[in-house]
């Protein structure tokens, strides 16, 4: 039975909650700031893509994860050029309300999340544009994450939302 009543609501919450479980098991059993840290460190992101590939990672998030990444989005002021020490500078002001976080961390995380749950062409895309220690950031958070299962087909539901079938 649906928990909601619309498939497309329990196929959000159902794909935005492995996604938090990822984050869970990077950062800790605290859902409300991995929330807190994905939001951030996507709209970071975002603020600082191209425009075209900004909007192609945000069609690939699940709906609720979507919401969050255009929430303030002012495409008009987005940064042409930025740095790794800006970047890291900016993800702990937005965390500091939160619990103690290593923005290094915070980051990691969400990058290493991104490659499992995002097309790979779409993530070498983004790798592409950013400044060489972010890039260098992302690609050793890759290297943490476990080999794929290549039995699991990936597949993207209606509303971005991916899902793995055996």
């Amino acid at each position: 039975m649906s928990a909601t009543g619309l498939d497309v609501f329990d196929k959000t919450l159902q794909t935005t909650n492995v996604w938090l479980n990822d984050l869970v098991e990077e950062l800790g059993p605290d859902r409300q700031l991995c929330w807190t840290v994905l939001s951030t460190v996507l709209q970071m992101l975002r603020d600082r893509l191209p425009l075209g590939l900004a909007a192609h990672l945000g069609a690939e998030l699940p709906v609720l994860v979507r919401g969050a990444y255009y929430d303030q989005f002012e495409p008009a002021r987005q940064p042409s050029d930025w740095d790794w020490d800006e970047f890291v500078i900016e993800v702990t002001d937005r965390l500091s309300d939160a619990r103690l976080m290593d923005a290094n961390d915070a980051v990691r995380s969400v990058f290493a999340m991104l490659s499992r749950h995002v097309s790979r062409g779409l993530v070498a895309k983004i790798q592409a544009t950013l400044p060489e220690k972010l890039r260098t950031m992302w690609r050793s958070a890759e290297a943490r994450i476990d080999p794929p299962d290549h039995s699991a087909v990936r597949t993207t539901a209606p509303g971005g939302a991916h899902s793995q079938t055996a």
